[in-house]
């Protein structure tokens, strides 16, 4: 996580197209002191929870998935979470790591029940196939025994899921400099200890040290809140709904000025409230805003890491 926050930070204080606005954190920070926003983990009902080893597995397939849904106006996160859940009701075994290796883009629409191809639907069967293969391989076809590997340490889970499973490796080379964001793998752990409420197979002893998860939600949220101030040239291209590219110095600064200003907000916070704040809660009760809010525009790229 030192290599998220560091490159972030690197990043940031090199932004060409992107700028953090202290006075937007003091702000923001200022109106939240008092009431730190507490927002459910699933406070929609939409994810699967039997309180085992099967929402671990659940989980894992779920955030192997969790990316790229604006190229299909109607699709969002709900859909995927709750259809992967009503698949697993349908039938326990849909995701033993044997199906996972077999299934095809038209059997994983099936599962989900959506009408029309998924975007990127190539890259997520391919997902679910390394996601199948190296759980069988390694962990005998249990996500629920990659989690029991990390020690109760969501920094040892970021770690191992990176290592094992390449899907997850969400990094970039920024101005010649390696930039490392890993929202998944991070997600995974948040996930975890959202749904488990810091208990059992959610116990992480250094939940603290993740990071929010950098995506299209949020840079848009803390754009709006005053925080992060954009070029004309990427307002511009965002107000257009022009697609940026993976990996362009534009698509990284969004995104590492997101985890970046997210610290400075934390580190604000605790000083004024006198308690602990962490990442992985502010970037929930930003996401929700963010959702919550019809009119949001955010930037588009075409990526498997969000």
């Amino acid at each position: 996580m030192e290599e998220v926050r560091g490159s972030s930070a690197w990043v940031a204080h090199n932004s060409s197209h992107v700028t953090i606005d202290s006075s937007g954190i003091e702000k923001v920070v200022e109106k939240m002191k008092e009431s730190i926003p507490k927002v459910e983990w699933d406070y929609e009902g939409i994810h699967y929870f039997d309180n085992g080893p099967l929402t671990v597995q659940y989980l894992f397939v779920l955030d192997a998935l969790n990316f790229c849904f604006w190229p299909d106006k109607d699709l969002n996160y709900d859909h995927l979470a709750k259809g992967l859940k009503d698949a697993l009701l349908n039938d326990n075994s849909a995701f033993d790591a044997d199906r996972l290796q077999k299934y095809t883009g038209p059997q994983l629409r099936e599962l989900l029940k959506w009408p029309r191809p998924l975007p990127l639907e190539e890259e997520r069967v391919r997902l679910l196939h390394e996601v199948g293969f190296e759980l069988e391989r390694s962990f005998e076809g249990k996500a629920s025994k990659l989690v029991e590997s990390c020690g109760k340490s969501a920094v040892k889970l970021v770690a191992l899921v990176t290592r094992h499973f390449p899907g997850f490796r969400d990094h970039s080379v920024y101005k010649g400099h390696q930039v490392f964001l890993y929202k998944r793998a991070q997600i995974f752990a948040a996930d975890l200890w959202g749904a488990f409420k810091g208990q059992g197979y959610g116990e992480f002893n250094d939940i603290g040290s993740i990071t929010m998860f950098a995506d299209y939600i949020v840079p848009a949220v803390l754009q709006q809140l005053g925080v992060l101030k954009y070029s004309s040239t990427l307002a511009n291209a965002i107000q257009a709904s022009s697609e940026i590219g993976a990996g362009t110095e534009e698509e990284v600064e969004l995104r590492a000025c997101s985890i970046y200003a997210v610290e400075k907000m934390r580190e604000l916070l605790s000083i004024k409230s006198g308690k602990q704040v962490l990442s992985v809660e502010l970037d929930l009760w930003l996401w929700s805003v963010g959702v919550q809010c019809q009119s949001l525009q955010h930037h588009r790229t075409l990526s498997i890491y969000y």
